[in-house]
């Protein structure tokens, strides 16, 4: 057991907040705790900022304590008003059944399941769902003052909005705060954690245990995943980073690590890898004097990825990210091509048109937009600088087939080192 858990949860920057702070390492090191963190199925699939509360339960199990991961079938019903400056739209029973299933998934990808210290996945629906209105009321309600819940910043701030807040978002808190009651109950759960957001939730849980007889309870929260500028990090343009391979492709998720700014790479790298101390302060030292090289992007592309899509889907990723060097192109999808050339312009074709004899390399060129007229395209491809999925064009008399495609409907053509255009058979 990794006797003080604490210290290395701080030197990686990730303890914000926490509950008797001077006493919390020496409890801890005291022996095996019980630790949870909660996740709300919101979607089928976790993105990157729930990541980070999941990995911080990682390291409460790689340090010799029992943890458990809770998914929300329960409070996911409603909605946690954290952080939210309006309602939350309700999940169906069916969708939200769906999005639990998919993110215990994931949570088994993360935690170990085996051995003398097993993980536990619960899920707050399956004790919650036995209560009837009246009696969580009289039984879990009479417990909680209201004053209580109106000290904390999440509820109040909504309070004083223009939106409100319902009733049904009001009462997120108390079924939160509930869960530690059970867990400590049923598990001898001790301790939660989660990210900064959480902090009113987790004290709300651990004042309403002392109410009901429990044992005394900590808490521990971690900064949330944001960028230098204040913005949450894992959105882009096209939308949130997703653990979900079939959300976020393994080559898209590696390629936003490569793409971390030098301000916040660092940060990374404590947070989402196993790297130690003094790897993150040599990856610090190289960026210093070689920020071009971009030592630090590469390595946490490829330890976060291998952590979420495996060897075989960093390899995948990394063979990707090659393409758009000049790597060989073979065995891809249409999915993959469209992942990587997502900014390049296409032109489609009919499939008739590579039959037979196929299409004059020349007059492929031209319809890609690659050259304005055949002359260009042939001074283009006899200057040596004429690519069909990156392989050189030698023959200037070349013609283009279906045995071209590169993947199920695509050829990637190139003209000089980076000028791409994809070919499309309809």
């Amino acid at each position: 057991m990794n006797a003080d858990i604490i210290a290395e949860l701080t030197w990686r920057g990730l303890v914000f907040q926490s509950t008797d702070e001077a006493n919390l390492g020496k409890w801890l090191a005291g022996g095996q705790r019980t630790v949870y963190a909660g996740f709300d199925p919101t979607a089928d699939s976790l993105h990157v900022g729930s990541l980070l509360p999941l990995l911080m339960l990682r390291r409460f199990q790689r340090a010799g304590h029992r943890v458990i991961a809770l998914v929300g079938g329960a409070t996911g019903m409603i909605g946690d008003p954290s952080g939210k400056s309006a309602e939350r739209n309700l999940l169906s029973s069916e969708h939200l059944h769906e999005n639990v299933a998919g993110i215990e998934r994931q949570m088994r990808l993360f935690l170990n399941f085996e051995g003398d210290n097993p993980a536990i996945v619960a899920n707050n629906l399956d004790w919650m769902g036995k209560f009837s209105f009246l009696s969580f009321l009289r039984d879990v309600g009479k417990n909680f003052p209201v004053n209580v819940m109106m000290a904390k910043d999440s509820i109040r701030s909504r309070l004083e909005g223009e939106s409100g807040i319902s009733y049904t978002e009001f009462s997120y808190m108390l079924l939160q705060a509930y869960d530690f009651v059970h867990l400590n109950r049923q598990h001898q759960c001790e301790l939660q954690i989660g990210g900064s957001d959480q902090w009113g939730n987790i004290t709300a849980g651990i004042d309403l245990a002392r109410r009901m007889g429990c044992s005394q309870l900590f808490g521990l929260t971690n900064p949330l995943l944001t960028k230098s500028d204040g913005t949450k990090m894992g959105k882009t343009e096209s939308g949130a980073i997703w653990v979900s391979a079939n959300r976020t492709s393994p080559y898209q998720f590696y390629q936003y690590w490569i793409n971390t700014t030098d301000d916040d790479v660092s940060k990374c790298l404590r947070f989402l890898t196993d790297l130690s101390e003094q790897e993150v302060q040599q990856l610090d030292e190289a960026r210093t004097a070689a920020a071009h090289e971009k030592a630090s992007q590469h390595r946490l592309a490829e330890e976060v990825t291998r952590l979420v899509h495996s060897e075989e889907g960093l390899a995948r990723a990394k063979k990707a990210s090659s393409v758009l060097f000049g790597g060989e192109i073979e065995n891809a999808t249409d999915i993959e091509l469209s992942d990587i050339f997502s900014d390049v312009p296409s032109c489609k074709v009919p499939a008739t048109s590579l039959g037979g004899d196929g299409m004059s390399v020349l007059d492929v060129f031209v319809t890609a937009g690659l050259a304005k007229s055949k002359g260009e395209a042939r001074r283009t491809i006899e200057q040596g600088g004429g690519y069909i999925n990156n392989h050189r064009i030698e023959d200037v008399n070349y013609m283009v087939t279906r045995a071209d495609l590169a993947s199920e409907t695509t050829i990637v053509l190139r003209s000089g080192r980076k000028k791409y255009a994809l070919l499309k058979i309809v």
